[in-house]
C-alpha cells in the first residue's frame, strides 16, 4: 500500500512554505570555489559522464536494476541543489499537492517555517555532495553538486576524476536501490504521514514535553544516534506510533547509506585507482573536529547520527553479505518487512534468521 502525496494528513503537510524556504536558502547559501567558467563547464561534464560510467560497476557488484534505464543525472550548484531539495520535500510531505488555501495549517505554519528551513537548507547545500530524489521526474533525479565536489577534492588534494568516479559510486547506488525496489517511496510517505500524524498538538504543550527532555539529558549520558540532536528531541516527544515510524524511517536510511557505502567500497577497487586514498583522505575529514558554531549546528541538525548511520548501516551490509552473499542478501530489497529493526541494525544474526529463515 502507498500513500498518495495529497492524502498526507495534517502535522507535516502544509507546515512549510517549501517555496519560501527555497528562496531563503538561495539568499542564506555561500558561494562555491572560485573557478573559470572553462574549468566549470569542464566538471560538469565530467560528473555526468562518471555518473554514467558508475552505473555499471554498480549493477554489477548489487545485482540490482538490471535492463532497467540509466536517466541522466543533474548537476547543479547550490542554488540549484536547494530548490530541488525543497521541490522533494514538498513532494515527500504533500506540499506540493495542497491548495493555496490550506498552505500554513500546520504545526508552526507556512512562513516562519519556511524561513527555518530555508536556513538548514543553505546550511547543508554547502555539505551535500550529491543526492538521489525518488520523488521528482519520472525515474526519480540524481543530482550532483559540482562545487562542493569540487571544494572537497582539493581539501583532500585527490586525483579529480578518481574522487568524482568514487562520488558517483556511492549516489548511482541510491538510485539503484529505488530504481529495483520502487516500493521505498511510498514507504518513507506513510512514515513521514504517522511521524506528521496529530501535529495540531498545542505549542504549550510540546514545549513542555521538550523541556522535560531536555532535563532529563543534562546528564550527558552516552546516546544512540537515534536519539541525538533535533531527530531525538523530536522522537523523545512524540507518540509510541510515531516513534515507531521515526524509528523505521531511520533504520531505512541507515540501510539506505550503509549499503551505498559497502558498495562503494566494493566497486571502488576495480575502476577508481586510488581508492584507498580517498577513502583514507575522505573519513579522516569526516572525523576532523569543527569550529564551535559548526559543531552546534551539526547537534541541531543530527548530522553526527547521519555519520553514525554510514557506519551502522556499513557494518551491517558487510556482516550479512559475507554472511550469506548478495543475492541473499538482495531479501532486504522484496518489501518493508524484510528491512532490518532497531535490533537487527546491530546484530545482523537476528535478521538473517528472520527474514532468510
Amino acid at each position: 500500500m502507498t500513500t498518495d502525496r495529497a492524502d498526507v494528513p495534517g502535522g507535516l503537510a502544509g507546515a512549510v512554505d517549501w517555496d519560501l524556504a527555497a528562496r531563503t536558502g538561495v539568499r542564506l547559501s555561500r558561494p562555491g570555489p572560485n573557478t573559470s567558467r572553462l574549468f566549470a563547464e569542464a566538471v560538469v561534464g565530467e560528473l555526468a559522464e562518471a555518473s554514467v560510467r558508475a552505473e555499471g560497476p554498480v549493477r554489477e557488484v548489487t545485482g540490482l536494476a538490471d535492463g532497467l534505464p540509466v536517466p541522466a543525472a543533474r548537476v547543479v550548484d547550490r542554488a540549484g541543489w536547494i530548490r530541488a531539495a525543497a521541490e522533494s520535500m514538498a513532494n515527500l510531505t504533500g506540499d506540493a499537492d495542497r491548495p493555496d488555501s490550506q498552505a500554513g495549517a500546520g504545526l508552526l505554519g507556512g512562513r516562519p517555517a519556511g524561513l527555518q528551513a530555508g536556513a538548514m537548507l543553505a546550511f547543508l547545500s554547502s555539505a551535500i555532495l550529491g543526492q538521489y530524489d525518488p520523488f521528482t521526474g519520472e525515474h526519480g533525479t540524481l543530482l550532483l553538486v559540482a562545487p562542493n565536489v569540487v571544494a572537497v577534492e582539493r581539501a583532500l588534494r585527490v586525483p579529480r576524476s578518481d574522487f568524482r568516479l568514487w562520488v558517483c559510486l556511492h549516489e548511482v547506488t541510491h538510485r539503484v536501490q529505488f530504481s529495483a525496489a520502487p516500493w521505498i517511496a511510498g514507504y518513507m510517505r506513510e512514515n513521514v504521514a504517522t511521524v506528521g500524524a496529530g501535529g495540531d498538538e498545542p505549542i504549550a504543550d510540546l514545549v513542555g514535553r521538550l523541556v522535560s527532555v531536555a532535563r532529563q539529558r543534562r546528564s550527558g549520558a552516552e546516546q544512540a544516534p537515534e536519539e541525538r540532536g533535533l531527530i531525538g528531541l523530536l522522537r523523545a516527544t512524540q507518540s509510541e506510533p510515531q516513534r515507531a515510524a521515526l524509528d523505521r524511517l531511520l533504520m531505512l536510511g541507515t540501510l539506505l547509506e550503509g549499503h551505498a557505502d559497502h558498495v562503494m567500497d566494493a566497486a571502488g577497487p576495480a575502476v577508481v585507482p586510488s581508492v584507498a586514498r580517498i577513502r583514507s583522505a575522505f573519513e579522516q575529514r569526516r572525523n576532523r573536529q569543527a569550529n564551535s558554531l559548526q559543531r552546534l549546528v551539526r547537534a541541531l541538525l543530527g548530522m553526527d547520527a547521519k555519520m553514525a548511520q554510514y557506519v551502522r548501516g556499513k557494518a551491517f551490509v558487510d556482516a550479512v553479505v559475507g554472511r550469506v552473499g548478495m543475492a541473499e542478501f538482495n531479501a532486504v530489497w522484496t518489501g518493508p518487512d524484510a528491512l532490518p529493526r532497531v535490533d537487527e541494525i546491530e546484530d545482523h544474526e537476528k535478521w538473517i534468521a528472520r527474514v532468510l529463515g
